[in-house]
């Protein structure tokens, strides 16, 4: 029996107090703990070019290009030959696909008096395997994207050493009917199966015209362990590299088309500010504790 319920009730509300005070400063410090995690793994997202070495650089000051090699910088064609979208890939010619303006490379799409669409591809490897490859490494690309429902442009690598299969990272390959967003993907190609592939990615969203109204940076870093996909240089995405993708890869860029393109812009641009790699220097402890570096190959 309570002879006094209003001292009750006091004790009662001294004991919630405590209760809730606690569970404040649990929560206060559970945030506080959240916000440097975030801090921290947002720095950490951020690629450092700090410890990397450059070891290709296109500014598009000039272009050095030809139909299919040999000795120059890039070639007009995938190196296997193959066409892919609904616009065919062309000869570089003084006025198109591809021209220079103040530094930036402009691949043009346009539709001829045929009714037919044609389009411009770099490939900074030839037929016969001459050219720009690099095993590991940080690949990079500044563009602007052009608006248009039935654009395909891309900035991918591609590694054809292996007997059994190809090496495909697509860094960046953006469909024209989803302004807000690209796709990242990593596929490998089996040589001996028609169409057979095996491919993992992920569709990263964007603010809507922000592929359009600015340039933008696409990387990806390649190591042992980690294909790394960047944004602006910051980290969107990750997957394991596997055994297929340790192997030299080159550089492909391209302004493709496919779906419905009866209502893209004739002609429709790609500018391209720059295409960057850099390879990454390794520490090597010694015995006589003498530190060294080499670089991937």
């Amino acid at each position: 029996m309570i002879n006094n319920p209003n001292r009750a009730r006091g004790s009662m509300s001294s004991v919630n107090q405590t209760h809730f005070r606690r569970l404040f400063f649990v929560l206060l410090s559970t945030l506080l703990l959240l916000r440097i995690f975030l801090t921290e793994a947002i720095a950490k997202s951020e690629i450092d070019l700090s410890q990397y070495t450059l070891t290709f650089e296109e500014d598009f000051d000039t272009l050095d290009i030809s139909a299919w090699g040999p000795g120059t910088k890039w070639i007009a064609h995938t190196p296997w030959g193959g066409d892919f979208g609904k616009a065919r890939f062309v000869n570089p010619r003084p006025t198109h696909p591809f021209t220079l303006n103040d530094g930036i490379l402009e691949i043009r799409a346009w539709k001829g008096r045929d009714g037919k669409w044609r389009s411009g591809l770099l490939s900074s490897v030839d037929a016969k395997g001459n050219g720009f490859k690099q095993k590991f490494g940080y690949f990079e690309m500044r563009a602007q994207l052009p608006p248009g429902t039935g654009l395909w442009p891309a900035f991918w690598l591609i590694g054809r050493k292996g007997k059994r299969y190809t090496a495909e990272i697509d860094i960046i390959e953006h469909h024209g009917y989803k302004p807000s967003s690209y796709a990242m993907a990593v596929h490998i190609w089996d040589k001996k199966k028609r169409g057979g592939r095996k491919t993992t990615g992920k569709s990263y969203s964007v603010p809507a015209g922000s592929l359009y109204d600015r340039f933008n940076t696409y990387g990806a870093s390649i190591d042992e362990h980690w294909i790394v996909f960047y944004f602006n240089r910051k980290e969107v995405w990750r997957t394991k590299t596997s055994p297929v993708h340790k192997q030299p890869l080159f550089v492909l860029l391209n302004l493709a088309m496919a779906g419905s393109i009866e209502e893209t812009p004739n002609p429709s641009i790609m500018k391209v500010d720059y295409v960057k790699v850099w390879s990454k220097q390794v520490s090597i402890n010694r015995p006589e504790e003498e530190t060294h570096t080499r670089e991937i190959e």
